[in-house]
C-alpha cells in the first residue's frame, strides 16, 4: 500500500510543487509574451540599474518590481552557464524563482491578508509586498538571500558599491539587509547559495585554464541549487509560522503543504527552467483559498487543481505520520542519477495520462 500511495501522490505533487510549476497559468510556450511575471519588462536588468544613494546600491525588497529586478539580475548574470540548454536563457534553472513569485503576485498572495493596509491591492499600493503576507516573507529567503550569496560569490564581478536592502515597516528583525548582516545572522544559508554560484564560476575558470570545454554539469548545479532552496525554506518556516494566522485555514494548510512538498521535488533534481515551467504551470490554485473551500470539491477550480491540493495534503500528512520516513525513502530512491532520472520521468508522465506505470518502482 505505502509504495503505491507514495508514488501516486508524488507524481501529482511533483508537477505542481516545484518553483517551476508555481508560475502563473498562461497556456503559451516559452516564446509567448505571457510566460513571464507581470511587470517583468519594467524590472531592473542588472545590479547597476538599481538606484545608488550614499555610495550604496539600494534595493526595495518589499516592492514587487525591485524583487523581480533581483531575479532578473541573477538570471542575466548567470545566463552564459546555461547557453547550451536553450535559446535566450530559457535553460537557466533559476527561472522557477521569479515565476513562482509572479504566480504569488497574480493570485493576490503577496498583498496584506489582514486587510489593515492597502499594500498589494489594485486600489492601493499594487506593487507593495506585505510583510504580513506569509508568502512574501517566505519568498524573501528565496530572493534576497540567493542574491546576496551571488554577490559574495562574485557572480556580478567587483561591484563599485555595497548593497543595501531596505527593511519592511514591521518585523525588521526577521530579515537581514546586507552581505555582512546576512553572513552574521544566517551563515549556513549564505554558504549554501554562495556554493551554488561559486560552482558556476568555477566551471568557467576551469574551461579557461585548460583551454577545453566547460566542466559544467547540470545535475551538479541542480543539486547545489536545490540544497540551498530547501534549506532556505526550512530556515524560514518556523520564523513565519505566526504569519499563517492572517490566512484562512484552507490557505494556511495549503502553504504548509506546499513547503513540505518542495523537499520531494528537490530530491529529483527537477530542472526549473523556463520550458519546464511553462509545461507544468497549470495546476496551482489561481486564487487564494478561503473559508468554505473544501478540497477536492472547490467548484471554481479545475479537477486537476482539486486533485493537486488533495495530493499535497495527503503527502504532507503521510510524511508527518511516518515521522519523515516517506521523504527519507524517496530521497534514498533519488540518490543516484538513474533514480533521479526515473523520478523526473514520473513527474513528466502525470501530465500525459491519469494512469501511471508503477512497474519497477
Amino acid at each position: 500500500m505505502w509504495p503505491c500511495f507514495g508514488v501516486h501522490t508524488l507524481l501529482v505533487v511533483a508537477v505542481t510543487l516545484s518553483p517551476v510549476t508555481a508560475a502563473a497559468r498562461s497556456g503559451n510556450d516559452a516564446s509567448g509574451e505571457n510566460v513571464y511575471p507581470l511587470f517583468w519588462d519594467l524590472a531592473p536588468e542588472n545590479v547597476l540599474d538599481f538606484p545608488v544613494k550614499d555610495n550604496k546600491i539600494v534595493i526595495r525588497a518589499w516592492n514587487f518590481q525591485d524583487r523581480l529586478g533581483v531575479y532578473k539580475s541573477l538570471l542575466n548574470a548567470s545566463a552564459k552557464y546555461f547557453a547550451a540548454f536553450g535559446p535566450q536563457n530559457s535553460g537557466n534553472i533559476l527561472w522557477g524563482l521569479p515565476l513562482q513569485h509572479g504566480w504569488q503576485f497574480r493570485t493576490g498572495r503577496l498583498a496584506d491578508p489582514s486587510g489593515v493596509t492597502s499594500c498589494g491591492y489594485e486600489n492601493g499600493e499594487l506593487l507593495c509586498l506585505s510583510v504580513r503576507s506569509w508568502w512574501s516573507c517566505m519568498n524573501y529567503y528565496l530572493a534576497i538571500i540567493p542574491f546576496l550569496g551571488a554577490v559574495e560569490a562574485g557572480l556580478f564581478g567587483q561591484l563599485p558599491y555595497e548593497i543595501e536592502i531596505l527593511p519592511p515597516e514591521e518585523q525588521k528583525d526577521d530579515f537581514c539587509y546586507s552581505v555582512k548582516d546576512c553572513w552574521s545572522r544566517m551563515p549556513k544559508l549564505m554558504d549554501d547559495w554562495k556554493a551554488y554560484f561559486e560552482y558556476l564560476l568555477s566551471t568557467e575558470r576551469e574551461a579557461v585554464s585548460s583551454a577545453s570545454s566547460s566542466s559544467f554539469k547540470l545535475d551538479d548545479a541542480l543539486g547545489l541549487m536545490w540544497k540551498a532552496h530547501t534549506n532556505s525554506i526550512a530556515y524560514a518556516l518556523p520564523k513565519f509560522k505566526d504569519s499563517l494566522k492572517y490566512l484562512s485555514d484552507p490557505e494556511a494548510k495549503f502553504g504548509e503543504d506546499w513547503a513540505s512538498g518542495v523537499d520531494f521535488i528537490a530530491a529529483t533534481h527537477f530542472s526549473t527552467d523556463l520550458t519546464n515551467t511553462n509545461k507544468f504551470q497549470a495546476f496551482l490554485p489561481q486564487r487564494m483559498l478561503v473559508e468554505g473551500d473544501v478540497i477536492p470539491f472547490i467548484s471554481d477550480f479545475s479537477p486537476e487543481q482539486n486533485r493537486v491540493l488533495m495530493s499535497l495534503r495527503a503527502l504532507h500528512k503521510a510524511n508527518e505520520l511516518t515521522g519523515g520516513l516517506l521523504l527519507k525513502l524517496w530521497q534514498k530512491a533519488m540518490s543516484t542519477e538513474e533514480g533521479r532520472k526515473k523520478g523526473r520521468e514520473l513527474i513528466e508522465s502525470v501530465t500525459s495520462s491519469h494512469e501511471f506505470d508503477l512497474e519497477g518502482i
